[in-house]
């Protein structure tokens, strides 16, 4: 019975100190979380690029939502991909996994709405 109880007391120590280490905010979740913000105002900016009309001085406002929807989308996107590229444990390990994962996310629907509006406002100008 002293086998498995060897075996499993470094295992127990590597998630004692794991859970230590990731309180606070470290530098992989600074990066997750910058990009989901990014990737989250593209996601904004491209539905309020769908949703409002042009307005009375042309569609060149709905034409630089539209591009700064799809920029800061694919920034987002790309941030995202690079966070969760470079992480080396799951989501709780401090490394940003999950604001890597919603970055993913939001940039890629705030890349397609910034892209959907584009067209729509090159179709009406």
């Amino acid at each position: 019975m002293a086998v498995p109880l060897a075996l499993a007391a470094p295992e127990t120590a590597h998630i004692a100190v794991q859970s230590a280490a990731t309180t606070g905010l470290t530098s992989g979740r600074l990066v997750g979380s910058t990009a989901a913000v990014v990737a989250l105002i593209g996601m904004i900016i491209g539905g309020l690029a769908l949703a409002r009309p042009a307005d009375r001085r042309g569609i060149g406002n709905r034409r630089s939502r539209a591009v700064t929807a799809l920029v800061a989308g694919l920034i987002g996107l790309s941030m995202g991909v690079v966070n969760l590229a470079v992480a080396d444990g799951g989501p709780g390990t401090g490394n940003g996994v999950v604001a890597g994962a919603m970055a993913l996310a939001f940039g890629l629907i705030g890349t397609v709405l910034g892209g959907l509006a584009l067209t729509r406002a090159r179709r009406i100008g």
